[in-house]
């Protein structure tokens, strides 16, 4: 991603602009910008943006959100749950176009989630550029569906969990869930505490993730993954997914994690609610080509992360691959690939209109992209972060 002149700009040119409530691109727009904020959005031409000196882009969507990474830059959130890393994997994540992130904290011992939430709230007070929040995927989850996370360390949510889970302050909340293991009322509370709970990792049939969103489930965590599936008489959590006029879902879209024709199924069935999600670990926008978890050697190679058994371990893939992606083998327009990393995942998290959308009154939060769709700047607030090293 190459530097931008100016770190603090009034107004950014849009040749297209996707502005994340219209169903179409607009073209020639000028985006204006004060204290952070868009004050306006209005008709504007080339030479307006030059005649003031104003960088112009091919393309310009509300800034991604990525609403599950575990890494990128060479730093894992479980291994460094602190603020420092959290700005590491941040900046990483923009590489790929990503403004927001919800830095992913997967299953670790006891309450061992707790230093999660704490390196969230440090970063988000000392004002590290672009943590919406934190996404606890376990450890309550299900024995039957662990995936690559320490079965030893999945458990049975209790009292203290609830307790910590509806007092934090450490911005939006979503918290992956077996929710057939969850106890009686645990669900209705944490949905009055403003925690966004998505079930994953779960060996629930449709009964009970139908159960479930009554009581105030909100979403799935990289469907088709680590869950049961469609059959003819069992819908399971996929078919309950697709059967919702309300869940979301996040997905991978990399190939290797869900066959393009289940990623186009779900694209046409649920195009308002599907949410890309990169389920990235360490090596995204890094060096690493190998490393440990839970004891077990993980390994990179043509783009997938496994095991030596050559079970899946995360993902390596980007936010804007993942939009082309969609586009090349999904059958998505360039709009509803968009959608998918803006608008869909602000309205999972609750944040419809705060974030995900450019408008009068909201943040001044962008990615901006080439005619190839490669990314060529993040601006966060009213700033580039990236440049001179910031």
């Amino acid at each position: 991603m190459p530097l931008i002149e100016t770190q603090h700009p009034n107004a950014v040119f849009a040749r297209q602009l996707y502005d994340g409530i219209g169903n179409a691109l607009r073209s020639d727009q000028m985006i204006e910008i004060e204290a952070g904020r868009i004050t306006h959005i209005r008709p504007a031409t080339a030479q307006d943006a030059r005649d003031r000196n104003i960088r112009g882009f091919d393309l310009v969507a509300p800034g991604f959100i990525d609403i599950q990474i575990n890494g990128a830059a060479d730093t894992q959130f479980n291994f460094e749950p602190d603020a420092l890393a959290l700005g590491r994997i941040a900046k990483g994540a923009r590489q790929g176009g990503t403004a927001y992130i919800m830095p992913t904290f997967i299953t670790a011992a006891g309450q061992d989630y707790q230093r999660a939430i704490s390196a969230v709230q440090d970063a988000r007070m000392r004002g590290v550029s672009g943590i919406l929040g934190v996404h606890l995927e376990g450890p309550f989850l299900s024995h039957n569906k662990p995936g690559i996370h320490d079965s030893r360390a999945i458990r049975v949510l209790d009292d203290a969990d609830l307790n910590a889970l509806t007092s934090t302050d450490a911005g939006a909340v979503l918290l992956t869930v077996a929710p057939e293991n969850l106890p009686q009322g645990a669900l209705a509370r944490l949905n009055a505490a403003g925690v966004r709970v998505f079930a994953g990792h779960t060996n629930a049939t449709g009964d009970q993730i139908d159960c479930a969103e009554k009581h105030g489930l909100v979403g799935v965590t990289h469907l088709f993954n680590a869950m049961t599936q469609m059959t003819v008489r069992e819908p399971g959590v996929v078919g309950a997914t697709f059967a919702s006029r309300a869940l979301f879902a996040g997905i991978i879209a990399d190939g290797h994690h869900v066959d393009w024709r289940n990623v186009a199924t779900a694209a046409r069935l649920m195009p308002d609610r599907l949410c890309l999600v990169t389920d990235a670990m360490l090596t995204l926008a890094g060096t690493f080509t190998h490393f440990e978890l839970h004891g077990e050697h993980i390994t990179l190679a043509q783009g997938k992360l496994t095991n030596a058994e050559g079970r899946l371990a995360g993902a390596h893939i980007s936010m804007i691959e993942s939009v082309r992606n969609m586009i090349a083998h999904a059958g998505c327009s360039v709009v509803q690939a968009l959608q998918m990393a803006t608008v869909n995942p602000a309205k999972a998290l609750g944040m419809g209109g705060k974030v995900g959308a450019l408008h009068a009154g909201a943040a001044a939060t962008l990615t901006c992209l080439d005619p190839n769709l490669e990314v060529s700047a993040v601006m966060i607030d009213g700033t580039y972060p990236d440049v001179n090293g910031v």
